[in-house]
């Protein structure tokens, strides 16, 4: 008892006070920072090993050879995949990530499956598929938070929170940019933003930028000095926006029918990764750059941009069909970094463009490059203000920011009004969810009919005649009465107000004659919307609920009054969640 009374101690100060929420806060971005430090080290370490580079060299920075033997690199990779993900379909049970588990689970995410995650995305970044690490860190950051929130009893909007701020702390770590990481969290995991969540997420996201960049020694992007944004300038990244939009849409469909290709060759889903490997080969020999999450390439290509326009425009599509090979086939990592290097390569190819058209509209390569960048990503990756404080934590220049804020405004409304999802909603959406974002529909999901009905309701038989059924259920004891068979199952609702209405010589008629809703009733695994439909389609007060319609044997009944009543309480909860008010009475603040 001794040794849990600390325990429990720390777990009620968690839940009343903020101060602790912001320290645990900052302990999971500690915890953030390792792991991105040490999963940043180990694919990298895995690249020099495999393919001999430098302490300092990136693998998609290349200029030489990499060597016959590299070539079957990429093909090792998805060979070791095939068992990960032949145990991981074994086991019977999806894989969740950050945004998933916020939306649907209420911050529940298995360690062991990120570990899972963690693994085949460190084992296709290392053996070269083109993929970023931004899976793995954001998916061991939110671990680590969902695993702390349960270890101490937290409340499901503090296990969400907790959970966007290891997401969000490992970004930042990423990066070194702890604006950018807290907003990833905002708009990505968390879903919204709020007041009560700021110093928790601030203090995660600066914990892990400390850590990380304490040990991985990161200094950035070093450009000098970038010109300021004048109105010509402003106008032509207008038009830059537009552009990146439509790619963002390319990349992604690109990637989903990838996809589709693998199913209509047959090919099965454990062979893919080996298809995959092969394919990169060809790039490993031909077009290195395109390997690995494409870091070395972007620093390259913004400290010296290339000069041909035709260089720039087969390096773009050389990237997105690498990524999209890589993802489509089985490996496993994402297309934040792919689509910061995709980006600024559009960048740099509309200024080719402008400087034929119209010579001098945009002083210089490189503020197109971010505004590729930040257009691109803003719409792949669905975080707008991520890339805008990315782009401020990076170049230092606010002018240059202010613009990225409209060229990312601009992108996403755009990819929103036309296509309607990001790179990871899209993915939920292909396989049949409604995830538009990670706001909570998890809990009003989770109240199912089931969860509401009333059990202790009194039934009729079927077969008795109106007489009798006015004797057993005087005229208002409820307002409908569930009418059974022998077996139970369900007949039909009898209305009181109808059945008293009925003239005296009706009275000795079979009530079944009589009866309403006969082919209208609820399951218990309907959600409250289902529910709520079907009561506005019959125009119905109450519905009974049985176990399926086969069988229907009757389980309860609901009410529509109880039933909008119960949701109308589960979203005030979500959105005072959202808002960050506390729901604690005033005795225990």
């Amino acid at each position: 008892m001794h040794l849990l009374s600390p325990v429990l101690r720390l777990r009620l100060l968690v839940r009343r006070s903020e101060i602790w929420l912001v320290a645990i806060a900052s302990m999971i971005g500690v915890a953030a920072g390792l792991a991105q430090a040490a999963i940043s080290s180990a694919a990298h370490g895995l690249q020099q090993l495999l393919f001999g580079l430098s302490g300092d060299e990136r693998l998609s920075a290349v200029s030489g050879s990499l060597g016959e033997l590299a070539l079957f690199v990429p093909l090792v990779g998805g060979a070791i995949l095939v068992p990960i993900a032949w145990l991981v379909k074994r086991n019977g049970r999806r894989l969740v990530d950050p945004i998933e588990a916020n939306a649907l689970h209420g911050g529940h995410l298995s360690f062991y499956d990120s570990l899972i995650i963690t693994l085949q995305t460190v084992v296709s970044n290392g053996f070269g598929a083109s993929v970023g690490l931004e899976a793995a860190y954001a998916q061991m950051g939110g671990a680590f938070g969902s695993k702390l929130s349960a270890f101490l009893h937290a409340r499901r909007s503090d296990m969400r929170l907790l959970l966007g701020c290891g997401a969000g702390a490992a970004i930042a770590a990423a990066f070194q940019a702890p604006l950018a990481g807290a907003f990833y969290a905002f708009e990505l995991v968390i879903g919204t933003y709020s007041i009560a969540a700021l110093a928790p997420v601030m203090a995660a996201s600066i914990a892990a930028t400390f850590v990380s960049g304490w040990l991985t020694d990161y200094h950035g992007n070093q450009l000098g000095a970038l010109p300021q944004i004048d109105v010509n300038t402003f106008a032509a990244l207008m038009g830059l926006a537009v552009v990146t939009a439509l790619f963002s849409v390319a990349l992604m469909l690109l990637v989903s029918e990838t996809e589709k290709l693998f199913t209509r060759l047959r090919i099965p889903a454990l062979v893919r990764p080996l298809v995959g490997g092969a394919v990169l080969a060809i790039a490993v020999a031909f077009t290195p750059f395109v390997l690995s999450s494409g870091h070395g390439a972007l620093q390259a290509v913004l400290e010296e941009p290339p000069a041909s326009l035709w260089l720039l425009v087969f390096m773009i599509g050389a990237k997105m069909v690498a990524s999209a090979v890589s993802l489509g086939s089985g490996f496993r990592g994402g297309l934040f970094f792919a689509s910061l290097f995709v980006g600024a390569l559009i960048g740099l190819a509309y200024f080719h463009v402008l400087e034929i058209v119209a010579p001098g509209m945009v002083a210089d390569g490189r503020v197109a490059a971010f505004a590729g960048m930040t257009g691109l990503a803003a719409a792949v990756v669905g975080g707008p203000l991520t890339m805008v404080f990315l782009t401020l934590e990076d170049t230092g220049s606010l002018s240059l920011a202010i613009t990225m804020l409209a060229v990312a405004a601009v992108s996403s409304v755009l990819i929103r009004q036309f296509f309607g999802y990001s790179f990871a909603t899209w993915r939920f959406h292909q396989r049949g969810e409604t995830i538009r974002s990670a706001h909570d529909i998890g809990l009003i999901r989770s109240l199912t009919v089931g969860r509401m009905m009333r059990r202790d309701i009194r039934t009729a038989r079927s077969g008795i005649t109106v007489r009798t059924f006015q004797r057993d259920f005087p005229l208002g004891a409820s307002k409908q009465v569930v009418v059974v068979d022998d077996a139970g199952a369900y007949v039909g609702m009898a209305l009181m107000p109808e059945i008293y209405a009925l003239d005296a010589e009706m009275l000795d008629r079979p009530l079944d004659e009589f009866l309403a809703l006969k082919d209208a009733a609820l399951t218990p695994e309907m959600s409250a919307r289902q529910a709520a439909q079907l009561f506005e389609d019959r125009s119905s007060d109450a519905l009974a609920v049985v176990t399926d319609r086969s069988s229907n044997q009757v389980l309860g009944m609901l009410s529509e009054s109880y039933l909008l009543r119960r949701y109308a309480e589960e979203l005030d909860k979500v959105r005072m969640d959202m808002s960050g008010v506390d729901r604690r009475p005033p005795g225990r603040r």
